[in-house]
């Protein structure tokens, strides 16, 4: 049985803790290749895309963190075989009607993914009611990705494009015009508009992920898969013109997390990543946002600016920039530490909030590892 990882530093230990809190204990499991996700991710039917999308990410996080601590990672794969368990689950509750009786219209047992994946919101009807955001699936495929390249079994990326293909013209008005635009949230079976309006990082979200598909699938011989996909994001791109960089600080680090990849490589990507630190900038440099009480603010969404600072850090050639996300990031995690304690109720937190809180916690104390730039070199 694989041991716990060890390691001098306590963020690996708080990640570990963090990740349990959400999926029980990993060292008590003794058959990881037939473990059952507990059903405590805080959505329908136990699972909840969001945060089983950054789970499964996070686990091979731990993967790779226990090979850099001395563990024989080929013998003991532990922690790819609870990913691949975790993909499994979601797969199957989330790409089946709420009653899990059948398949969502368009997949199959031999294609899963053929029909999209639910968010996993608890309720059925109402204003936030289950359906299908592009912005969670496109994290899924980014999972997917990360499966492929931890564990070498290219069939991950290859159900990531699947998905990308069966997802991308339901998202879509006028896909064939000059100039497309988007829809923000599909119902559970994609066969109509939520809400029609445009998310604000669901084109970029599109044109990075699956760039990022398609460069795996180049390095494992399929070719290029999505180009036509690619080339509908970067259309709606250019009809919206300068991405409006959001407050939010959730939306705030999602873009630096998804530009980071090209910020260095492409004009578009850079000056997004400049306007992006410098919004950083008005909200911490001068302790606005941080001065305020903790209880009028929501941890996970931090964290994910958390997650985003870290991955631009370890990207940017600017070494005051690096310095100053870096130092953006401790803070607000700092902030939140004493509330994250599994010994201690966290009274600002609801209790549905707090799977993912956990999960992005995690993710935010460790944002190397699967959450950061990875081969293929990606190419323009």
């Amino acid at each position: 049985m694989a041991l716990p990882i060890s390691s001098p530093s306590p963020r690996v230990d708080r990640f570990q803790q963090a990740m349990e809190s959400v999926y029980g204990s990993f060292s008590l499991i003794e058959d990881p290749k037939n473990w059952s996700p507990p059903l405590k991710s805080g959505g329908h039917r136990g699972r909840y895309l969001w945060t089983d999308a950054f789970g499964v990410i996070n686990l091979l996080t731990m993967h790779h963190e226990y090979s850099r601590a001395g563990g024989d990672s080929g013998s003991d794969d532990r922690y790819i075989q609870l990913a691949r368990r975790l993909i499994e689950t979601v797969h199957d509750v989330l790409g089946r009607t709420r009653d899990g009786v059948s398949r969502l219209p368009g997949a199959t047992e031999s294609n899963p993914l053929g029909g999209g994946l639910r968010i996993g919101k608890t309720d059925e009807h109402g204003s936030d009611c289950d359906g299908q955001y592009h912005h969670y699936l496109t994290v899924w495929m980014f999972a997917l990705n990360r499966m492929a390249m931890a564990s070498g079994d290219m069939e991950y990326n290859r159900q990531a494009v699947n998905l990308a293909r069966a997802i991308h013209p339901k998202f879509f008005v006028d896909r064939s015009a000059a100039r497309p635009r988007m829809i923000w949230k599909m119902s559970m079976d994609l066969s109509k508009s939520l809400v029609s309006s445009e998310g604000n990082l669901d084109p970029i979200d599109g044109f990075v992920v699956f760039r990022i598909l398609q460069a795996t699938a180049a390095m494992a011989g399929d070719g290029e898969v999505l180009v036509e996909e690619i080339g509908d994001y970067k259309r709606v791109m250019e009809r919206k013109g300068e991405h409006f960089v959001s407050s939010d600080t959730l939306d705030l680090g999602m873009t630096l997390w998804t530009v980071h990849w090209f910020s260095e490589k492409e004009n578009w990507a850079s000056n997004l990543a400049t306007r992006c630190f410098e919004q950083l900038y008005n909200l911490f440099e001068i302790d606005r946002y941080l001065a305020r009480n903790i209880k009028y603010r929501l941890a996970f969404r931090e964290f994910g600016t958390c997650m985003g600072s870290q991955c631009q850090s370890q990207q940017t050639t600017d070494k005051e920039r690096a310095v100053d996300l870096k130092t953006w990031s401790d803070a607000i995690i700092a902030a939140w530490d004493p509330y994250m304690e599994l010994s201690i109720h966290d009274e600002y937190t609801p209790q549905d909030l707090r799977p993912i809180t956990r999960v992005m916690y995690a993710s935010a104390l460790n944002a190397g590892g699967y959450l950061g730039p990875e081969p293929p070199t990606l190419q323009k």
